[in-house]
């Protein structure tokens, strides 16, 4: 990571651990913690709050300015000492650690993307698919999308323990590289070729976006291909999760095919 990314202050999911105080919050980043977000108070920039940041810096964490009343209503302990930061509940996987999985069970890799997922448990139910659906691993992308929280735990239903979850910095960019590495990828649109017109079989990356504004143009760009699910209700389209298992057993019945 080149820079810090700082983004405005916005509520948290509660679920988060949360580590408070200037020594405290330090050694969680030195002990490789998995750091979600860490809230300084705004104009702080003593040699202790460097530290941190400098340590920040080496992470994914999102850094975020906060004025004295949002860490008071944070804090747990009232001892923030102006710093607090949430940790994942579980451990984030690298793109490595899916291709392993495919590799290790001797099929070529299934990939579930997920871009604009916030819902935890559209996220926990997207995990619980996977697992199901025989797909390698989940990638997230960092910013805009809900984290490993305990809330997508309890929502996988214990699939999270099983499914590798990476998070990128780059959606569009990690996608670039994994078709370097031999796997095409699906995007979900409504606007898409119908999905059973589709050859979903192979070395294949899904692609999901969330209901409101399915997939942000730059992801879609990178796709090979969209499809779509028919639609004969009144309504205009599906959770993110229902759609994300209904395209991901298409793929299922493809390849048991």
């Amino acid at each position: 990571m080149d820079e810090i990314k700082y983004e405005n202050p916005e509520q948290t999911d509660e679920t988060l651990s949360k580590i408070e105080g200037r020594n405290a919050v330090l050694e969680a980043f030195r002990s490789g913690r998995t750091i979600e977000r860490l809230f300084i108070l705004d104009g702080c920039k003593d040699g202790p709050i460097q530290s941190i940041l400098r340590e920040a810096k080496k992470t994914d964490a999102v850094v975020q300015f906060v004025d004295k009343d949002r860490l008071n209503r944070m804090s747990e302990t009232k001892k923030h000492q102006g710093v607090i930061a949430t940790a994942t509940a579980y451990a984030y996987a690298g793109i490595d650690d899916i291709l392993a999985n495919a590799e290790e069970k001797g099929e070529d890799p299934f990939i579930i993307l997920l871009d604009n997922i916030e819902d935890p448990h559209n996220l926990g139910a997207i995990i619980r698919t996977a697992n199901l659906s025989g797909a390698h691993g989940v990638i997230i992308p960092k910013r805009r999308a809900a984290g490993l929280t305990a809330t997508v735990a309890k929502a996988s239903a214990g699939a999270l323990n099983y499914t590798p979850v990476a998070k990128v910095t780059n959606l569009s960019q990690t996608i670039r590289e994994l078709k370097e590495r031999g796997i095409w990828f699906v995007c979900a649109d409504m606007d898409g070729e119908l999905m059973y017109r589709q050859n979903l079989t192979g070395p294949v990356g899904l692609v999901i976006g969330n209901e409101g504004e399915g997939v942000g143009r730059l992801v879609k760009e990178q796709c090979d291909f969209t499809a779509s699910i028919p639609m004969k209700g009144e309504i205009g389209s599906l959770n993110a999760s229902a759609a994300a298992a209904v395209l991901a057993y298409e793929i299922v019945r493809q390849r048991m095919q």
